[in-house]
This record gives structure tokens, C-alpha cells and sequence, in this order.
């Protein structure tokens, strides 16, 4: 029982690491995609995002949920070779950070990319995404422990059939969860008075993670899709 304890803890802290946004040059873009601006109009295009996109962000957290801390705390990580990603988490008073590489601010062709962007990892906090994810990987920790120990499973190989039952029952929801942020991430970034379809046109610019089985993150399509329903709606 101690040794699952020790375990199930490993899969709360595991599940409240980032949310990438996927990066790189998809395959086949066209040469009219709009190159990436300078550093400098890079860095001013999100500081504005911040000062707008922020305090919509807060108000929305403030509307869809109760007793959740909405104070957000965006930072940037400005560690050298990182590659492009933005993040979601949680400090260690449970006050929501959003986080992002200096590499993904001057990937973004425009303002909207970054408005959408930020807008999409609020979301996963309003949404209660890391908790959620939290609760399944526990839950699948537990089943991969009964099974193991039906097949008669012990030790080291017991352990690897408890992560593993975390690690799957968690991504069971990621695709989900991802769709989810990003229709309301849509109605933050609107409502900054930002483009979120053309916001999202970034998914045209990065590889297409594809349908598979317990992947992290959807198909491109429906990302896309899922923002041009929602902004529609508005």
C-alpha cells in the first residue's frame, strides 16, 4: 500500500506539468504563410496581448467558476534552446501560471496567434483540466494495480503496471480536454477583440499530430474546426 501511495503522488505531480502547443514546419506549407516578425515588434505584440488578453481572461474564470483562484500569473521563459511552447500549471499555492518560450512569441505571425494562444491556456485552468487529469491518472493507477495483482504481478513489475494505468486513463481525456480549451479559449481572445480563426491558422503551420490512439493532442482539422464553430456562434 506504501508503495502505491508513493505512486499515486508521482502521477498528481506528473499531471500537473504543460500543455504544449505542438511546433515545427508542417510539411507542405505554403509559401504565402506570413513569415515571423522581428523580435522586437515580437515582444510589443505580446506585452499588448498580456494587457488585453489578461484581465478578459480573469473575468471569464470570475463567470464560470466558483471558489477557483483566477489571479493568472503569465511569465516567460526565457531559458536559451527552448523550442516553441506555451504551458498552463499551477504554483505551489495553487495560484494558475501560464508560461511561455520566447521561441513561440517570435514564432507568431501576428497578435492574434498570441491572443488565441494564451487565451487557450487559460482555458485548461478555467476548465479544470490539471485536476481533472489528476483524478483519471489516479483512477488508472488503482486498475492497473488490481489487474496487476490478479496476474500476479509484483514488485517493479507491479509499479510499471500502475503507471501505466495512470499514464492511460489520463491521455484518454487529453484530446478532449484540448478541444474543450481551445473553444474557449475562441470566446477569450473574441472577447480581447482578437481574430481566434485567424489566431488559429498556426495549426496550418505545425506537423498534424493525427488521429492515434492515446495521443496527446487532436487532429489539426478539428482544432481548427472547433474554433471557426465556436466563433461562428458568437
Amino acid at each position: 500500500m506504501r508503495r502505491l501511495i508513493a505512486l499515486v503522488s508521482v502521477f498528481f505531480l506528473s499531471a500537473c506539468v504543460v500543455t504544449p502547443v505542438p511546433t515545427g514546419p508542417a510539411p507542405g506549407t505554403a509559401p504565402s504563410s506570413p513569415p515571423p516578425v522581428s523580435a522586437t515588434r515580437a515582444s510589443a505584440a505580446f506585452t499588448s496581448v498580456v494587457e488585453r488578453v489578461g484581465p478578459v481572461a480573469v473575468q471569464v474564470c470570475r463567470e464560470r467558476t466558483r471558489n477557483t483562484n483566477c489571479n493568472f500569473r503569465i511569465v516567460v521563459d526565457d531559458r536559451p534552446g527552448l523550442p516553441p511552447n506555451a504551458f498552463q500549471t499551477l504554483d505551489r499555492q495553487g495560484r494558475p501560471v501560464i508560461g511561455f518560450t520566447v521561441a513561440l512569441i517570435n514564432d507568431a505571425r501576428n497578435a492574434d496567434e498570441l491572443a488565441f494562444v494564451l487565451g487557450h491556456e487559460a482555458a485548461h485552468h478555467i476548465r479544470g483540466h490539471i485536476p481533472q487529469s489528476q483524478q483519471r491518472a489516479v483512477e488508472g493507477a488503482l486498475l492497473g494495480t488490481v489487474v496487476g495483482a490478479l496476474i500476479g504481478l509484483e514488485g517493479a513489475a507491479l509499479e510499471t503496471a500502475q503507471r501505466a494505468g495512470g499514464t492511460i486513463n489520463s491521455r484518454r481525456f487529453s484530446k478532449e480536454f484540448e478541444l474543450q480549451a481551445d473553444a474557449l479559449g475562441t470566446i477569450i481572445a473574441a472577447r480581447a477583440g482578437y481574430d481566434p480563426v485567424r489566431g488559429a491558422q498556426f495549426f496550418a503551420r505545425i506537423p498534424d499530430p493525427g488521429d492515434r490512439f492515446l495521443g496527446t493532442h487532436p487532429p489539426n482539422a478539428d482544432r481548427i474546426a472547433t474554433v471557426k464553430r465556436t466563433a461562428a456562434g458568437l
